[in-house]
């Protein structure tokens, strides 16, 4: 089967995760996978963040500059998202055999080893952790040569029936060049909301920019597909 990237409004796309983790919750699908492009941009964030301090100014700000604000039912930080974006999601029932003390590494490590395996094999020095200066930063962000380029979140829902959680586990890859317009924005809206964390170009970079025109999206669907139905 041909991959097919859903080319989509930010806040579709967003909505678009939830459905399918809704659908595996109910037991209408075993396992799902969905990577979607934004055509339009915004600035995601968790919901705890509206409570901030300037959030409303903030909104307003950004809005004005191209860069409206939406707020995703997972946790982390501010994530900006364009066109130069492609997200993935993998959604599904935890395998009996996972651990519960470790199902959100391993959820991490399913979304993130594909992604490794393919820089690698690229010839780029993939790795996993955090890069000083980057947005919305963490242990599990896939980096390559030492700068973040994928991002990663999850979100843990009870199974219809409550007999296995279900997880949605996501990353955002940076495939083309928008650091610098990304990053104005993570900036000006913790300096309005008064954070303290600013964040920096550098410390981002798009896989185009490593690997002019390389094609990636279908090698790693193959592998997510692989993966999902092992489990």
């Amino acid at each position: 089967m041909a991959l097919q990237v859903v080319d989509i409004c930010v806040e579709k796309g967003l909505k678009a995760e939830q459905d399918l983790l809704a659908s595996v919750c109910s037991g209408e699908v075993d396992s799902g996978l969905l990577m979607w492009r934004p055509n339009d941009r915004a600035l995601v964030m968790p919901r705890r963040m509206s409570r901030l301090p300037g959030f409303v100014e903030a909104s307003e700000t950004l809005a004005d500059s191209g860069w409206p604000i939406l707020l995703r039912e997972s946790g982390g930080e501010p994530v900006p998202q364009s066109s130069a974006t492609v997200n993935v999601a993998l959604v599904y029932a935890q395998p009996r055999s996972d651990a519960d003390r470790d199902r959100i590494e391993l959820a991490y490590r399913r979304l993130c080893q594909p992604i490794l395996d393919v820089l690698t094999g690229l010839g780029g020095a993939a790795s996993l952790g955090e890069v000083e200066g980057a947005f919305c930063d963490g242990r599990f962000n896939v980096n390559l040569d030492g700068r973040k380029m994928v991002g990663t979140a999850q979100r843990w829902r009870q199974s219809q029936g409550g007999l296995r959680p279900v997880v949605l586990v996501h990353g955002a890859l940076l495939l083309d060049d928008e650091r610098r317009e990304m990053v104005a924005a993570v900036n000006r809206f913790n300096e309005i909301c008064e954070q303290d964390q600013r964040v920096f170009a550098d410390s981002h970079i798009a896989l185009h920019e490593a690997f002019p025109g390389a094609q990636v999206l279908e090698p790693l669907a193959e592998a997510y597909r692989q993966l999902l139905d092992t489990l």
